[in-house]
């Protein structure tokens, strides 16, 4: 695994909450905390912006991904609404979490809950070549949606 060193900055020092972190040593992503004052209780069908109360460095050809923890997707509903979120290189801003509740019950988020996780990956930008046509021919071709099978 390759290692880089991302600067961060706790909005409040007096935050109790620890640095995100990886629960596992083989871990793809950091577990990202409800930084909020206040619990926020989601009904069925209803979204809200979460407080991590962290800003963050990225380095120059790097992003941050935001996305779903599982356990919160499979037991209540609660997902990540623009799963990935992109957070880019040159955003300064506060993280916040975008979720929303597909499940069946009200869910109540509280301080300190793990409620999100983030994966920093490497970005390539591409150089567009417009042209009329492609060299290569595939199989599928442009069969798309289930034409794999389902």
């Amino acid at each position: 695994m390759n290692n880089i060193k991302i600067n961060i900055i706790k909005l409040n020092s007096n935050c109790t909450l620890p640095l995100p972190s990886y629960a596992t040593s083989y871990s793809a992503g950091v577990d990202l905390y409800a930084a909020i004052n206040h619990p926020v209780t989601l009904i069925p069908g209803q979204r809200a912006c979460i407080s991590t109360g962290i800003v963050i460095e990225i380095p120059s050809g790097y992003e941050a991904q935001i996305r779903p923890r599982s356990g919160l997707s499979l037991k209540f509903g609660i997902t990540v609404l623009n799963s990935p979120g992109t957070i880019d290189a040159d955003y300064r801003g506060e993280i916040m979490v975008l979720l929303i509740n597909l499940g069946d019950s009200s869910y109540t988020i509280n301080y300190g809950d793990k409620i999100a996780q983030m994966v920093i990956s490497p970005v390539m930008h591409v150089t567009w070549e417009q042209v009329d046509s492609f060299n290569s021919n595939t199989t599928r071709g442009s069969n798309g949606f289930g034409s794999t099978g389902i």
